[in-house]
C-alpha cells in the first residue's frame, strides 16, 4: 500500500509539470542496474557534511541551481573548455559561492567503480541534495527522490543569469520565476526555507538591505555592518551565516527569522509582502513538522524540471566534462 501511495504521489507531482519532464523518473530506478548507488552517495555525502555543514548547504543549493538552468541535468557541474569557456558554473549566481563540487566528484568516483557508465551525474546531484537535507535536519527530512535523469551537454553562463532568481527580487518577480519552472507560490515559499542553512557573501545583500533603508532588524543590521564592508569587492567579500539562530541545522527557523525581520535578502523579506505568502510563513514557523513535509514534496517536484531523456542527454563518465572530451 505504501509503495502504491508513493507512486500515486509522484504521478500527481509530475502531472503538475510538463509531462515530458517526468518521463522515466522513479524511486528505486537503479535497483537492478546499480543497487548500491544510493548508499554509496549517502556515505560520501555524510563524510563531507560531518566535516563541514556548509558543503551540505552547498549541495542543496546546487540542486536548485542545476534544475533552474537547463533542467535537472548536471549542467552546473561542467567545467570550462576551449569550446565552452563560460559555462554556468562561472556565472555570478554560482561563482565563487556555489560549493559541493568535490563531494559530487567523490561520489561519482565510487559509483563508477561499482557500476561504470550506469548512473548519471544529474541523479547523483539529486541524491546528494537529498542526503545533505537528511543529515543537516538531524535525519528528520527523508526524501524519496526519484531518479532516471540524463546529463545535459549544454552549460551557458548567461542562462544562469537569466533563470536563477537573484536575492533582490520582489514577491511578484519571485512568483513569476518559479512559475516559469512549473512551481507554484507555495513551492517558492517552501524552497526559500533552504536559506535556514549555509552562508552568503556580503555582496548579495549589502547594497539593498544595509546601504539603504529596509525593514531588517536593527540589531542584526548592526552586526552585519561590523562583518561586511560598506562596498564589497571580489577581493573583500566576507561570508555570513544566513540563519544566525541555528546556522548548521535544516529546520523551520528561517520562517521565524522572516517574521522577526532577521533575514539577509530582499527576497526573504518579500515573503511578508502579500497576505497569502505571509500566512504560509506563519504556518511554516508555527506548525511543527509542516515545513519539513512540504520541503520533501517540493524537492521532488523541483527535481522533475526539464529532465533529459533519450538522445537529449547522456551518462557522463566524468561529471565535469561531456563525454566527447
Amino acid at each position: 500500500m505504501a509503495s502504491a501511495s508513493l507512486k500515486l504521489s509522484i504521478a500527481l507531482t509530475c502531472a503538475l509539470l510538463l509531462s515530458s519532464a517526468c518521463h522515466g523518473l522513479q524511486v528505486g530506478y537503479y535497483k537492478k542496474s546499480c543497487p548500491r548507488v544510493e548508499a554509496i552517495v549517502r556515505d560520501e555525502v555524510k563524510k563531507f557534511v560531518y566535516k563541514n555543514a556548509g558543503i551540505g548547504a552547498g549541495l542543496i543549493r546546487m540542486f536548485f541551481h542545476d534544475c533552474f538552468v537547463e533542467g535537472c541535468d548536471a549542467s552546473v557541474l561542467l567545467d570550462p573548455t576551449p569550446a565552452n569557456p563560460q559555462p554556468e558554473k562561472l556565472s555570478p549566481p554560482n561563482f565563487p559561492s556555489l560549493r559541493g563540487f568535490e563531494a559530487i566528484d567523490a561520489a561519482k568516483d565510487v559509483v563508477e567503480k561499482a557500476c561504470p557508465g550506469v548512473v548519471s551525474c544529474a541523479d547523483i546531484v539529486a541524491f546528494a541534495s537529498r542526503d545533505a537535507a537528511y543529515f543537516l535536519s538531524r535525519m528528520t527530512v527523508k526524501i524519496n527522490m526519484p531518479a532516471g535523469r540524463l546529463d545535459g551537454r549544454i552549460s551557458n553562463f548567461t542562462e544562469a543569469l537569466s533563470n536563477l532568481p537573484p536575492p533582490f527580487f520582489n514577491i511578484t518577480q519571485l512568483i513569476g520565476s518559479f512559475a516559469a519552472k512549473g512551481l507554484d507560490t507555495e513551492d517558492m515559499v517552501v524552497l526559500s526555507g533552504a536559506h535556514t542553512i549555509g552562508v552568503s557573501h556580503c555582496s548579495s545583500f549589502v547594497s539593498d538591505r544595509l546601504a539603504v533603508p529596509s525593514d531588517i532588524n536593527t540589531a542584526l543590521a548592526g552586526v552585519l555592518r561590523r562583518q561586511c564592508p560598506a562596498n564589497p569587492t571580489t577581493a573583500n567579500d566576507p561570508t555570513v551565516h544566513q540563519d544566525i539562530v541555528t546556522p548548521n541545522a535544516l529546520d523551520n527557523q528561517y520562517y521565524k527569522n522572516v517574521l522577526a525581520h532577521k533575514v539577509l535578502f530582499t527576497s526573504d523579506a518579500a515573503l511578508l509582502t502579500t497576505p497569502a505568502t505571509t500566512q504560509m510563513v506563519l504556518d511554516n514557523a508555527n506548525i511543527r513538522g509542516l515545513w519539513e513535509d512540504k520541503f520533501k514534496k517540493a524537492m521532488v517536484k523541483m527535481g522533475a524540471i526539464g529532465v533529459k531523456t533519450g538522445n537529449q542527454g547522456e551518462i557522463r563518465r566524468n561529471c565535469r566534462v561531456v563525454n566527447r572530451y
